[in-house]
C-alpha cells in the first residue's frame, strides 16, 4: 500500500463533518452532493417529477431527492434509474415500509435486479454477489437506504428503532445470475417480459449461509435448505417462521443439481416446502401457545410460508456450493417489483 499521491482536499474533510453533523450520512464517508454532481446524475430526468411518497415520514420523493442520495452513496449516473425504481417499490403499501423502517427488529431492504440493466450498470451476480468489490451493487443499495433515511425519515435511534440492526441496513443489493441459471429468472416468474429490466425489493431480517457439498439429488438438497430455514427465533405474529415469503439464493451449481434431475423451480420449491416443518413442541411454551392460536399449525408443525409458491428462489453467485437462506421480516411484508425505465 502507498499513500494517495493526489492533492489533499481540506474541503472534503469539512464536507464530511458537516454532512455527518446534519445527520445525512450512514456513518460512513459520502460523496458531497454538489450541484455539479447532482445535475450530472439527473441528465435526462425531470428533477421535480415525483417518484413516490415514502414512509415513515410519508414525504414526497422527487428525482432530485433520489439523485442527491445517489451521489452521496457513490453511484454513477447509470445507477439512478435503478435506485428510483427501488424507491418506488419500497413505497408500495404491500411492502409495508412503515413497519420495516420503524420496527425494533432487524428488518431492512434487499434489492434484487434482473434484465439487461444488470450488464449495463456493471452489477455483480456472480462470485461474492453479496459482498464488497462491486461499485454498482454497493452504491445502489446504499442509495436506497440513504433515501429512506434522509427523505423517508428513518433515522437510526429516532424512527428506526432496531434493537441490533444488521450490516444489510448499510446496503444489500445484488443481481440474479440469469446466464448460469437453469430456470426462468425472478422477474419472468413474477410476470415481466424477459427483456425487461426489473427491480424487486424484499423485506429481510438477515442472511444464513447454506453449505452442502455432499448432496447429489434434489431431495437431499431440499432437506438441507429446509433444515436451514427452521429458526425458532423467527416465529412471527402470523404463526409462520418468518414473514411468509422466504428467499433462497441458490448458486448455479446447486440449481443445476435440481435441473439435471428434471426438477423445475416450482418443484424445487415444493420439495423444500414439504420438508421445512418445525414441530411446535420444540418451541418455548409462550411461542407454542402463539403458534397454536395462529391456526397455522393444525398438524403440530410450523411452516416457512402458507404454500410452496410463496418461497422465492433466485440464482446468484459464482463457483461453489454455498447458498443462502434470507428470511423475510416476521411482520407483514410482501415482495414488490417495478420496471426500471429504459
Amino acid at each position: 500500500m502507498e499513500v494517495w499521491q493526489g492533492p489533499h482536499d481540506d474541503a472534503w474533510d469539512e464536507a464530511q463533518d458537516t454532512l455527518l453533523r446534519a445527520g445525512l450520512t450512514d456513518g460512513l464517508p459520502v460523496i458531497p452532493p454538489t450541484a455539479t454532481r447532482v445535475d450530472a446524475m439527473l441528465a435526462g430526468v425531470d428533477p421535480l417529477e415525483a417518484v413516490a411518497v415514502l414512509p415513515p415520514a410519508y414525504a414526497s420523493v422527487t428525482w432530485r431527492d433520489v439523485a442527491i442520495n445517489a451521489v452521496m452513496a457513490g453511484c454513477s449516473a447509470e445507477h439512478l434509474l435503478i435506485v428510483g425504481a427501488a424507491v418506488e417499490a419500497i413505497a408500495a403499501p404491500a411492502f409495508n415500509l412503515l413497519g420495516i423502517a420503524t420496527t425494533t427488529g432487524s428488518a431492512t431492504v434487499c434489492v434484487i435486479v434482473n434484465g439487461p440493466v444488470v450488464q449495463q450498470a456493471g452489477m455483480n451476480c456472480g462470485s461474492n454477489a453479496f459482498g464488497p468489490g462491486n461499485r454498482a451493487n454497493a452504491t445502489i443499495g446504499r442509495a436506497v437506504q440513504l433515501t429512506l433515511q434522509n427523505v423517508g425519515g428513518a433515522r437510526a435511534g429516532e424512527i428506526d428503532m432496531a434493537t441490533l440492526g444488521q450490516p444489510a441496513k448499510y446496503t444489500f443489493c445484488f443481481a440474479e445470475n440469469e446466464a448460469e441459471s437453469p430456470w426462468p429468472p425472478l422477474h419472468v416468474e413474477r410476470g415481466f417480459d424477459a427483456a425487461a429490466s426489473v427491480v424487486t425489493v424484499v423485506g429481510i431480517s438477515g442472511t444464513i449461509e447454506v453449505v452442502d457439498s455432499e448432496s447429489r439429488t434434489p431431495a437431499e438438497l431440499a432437506q438441507t435448505f429446509a433444515q436451514s430455514m427452521l429458526i425458532a427465533g423467527n416465529v412471527g405474529g402470523s404463526g409462520l417462521l418468518g414473514g411468509g415469503e422466504p428467499l433462497i439464493v441458490m448458486p448455479p451449481e446447486l440449481a443445476q443439481v435440481f435441473s439435471a434431475a428434471g426438477c423445475g423451480k416450482a418443484q424445487a420449491k415444493a420439495e423444500i416446502f414439504e420438508r421445512a416443518r418445525l414441530p411446535i413442541d420444540s418451541l418455548s411454551p409462550p411461542l407454542r401457545d402463539r403458534a397454536k392460536a395462529s391456526g397455522n399449525a393444525p398438524d403440530g408443525y410450523l411452516r416457512v410460508a402458507q404454500n410452496a409458491d410463496d418461497i422465492m428462489i433466485v440464482v446468484a453467485g459464482g463457483v461453489g456450493r454455498k447458498g443462502a437462506y434470507v428470511p423475510t421480516w416476521s411482520g407483514t411484508t410482501t415482495a414488490v417489483s417495478r420496471t426500471i425505465r429504459g
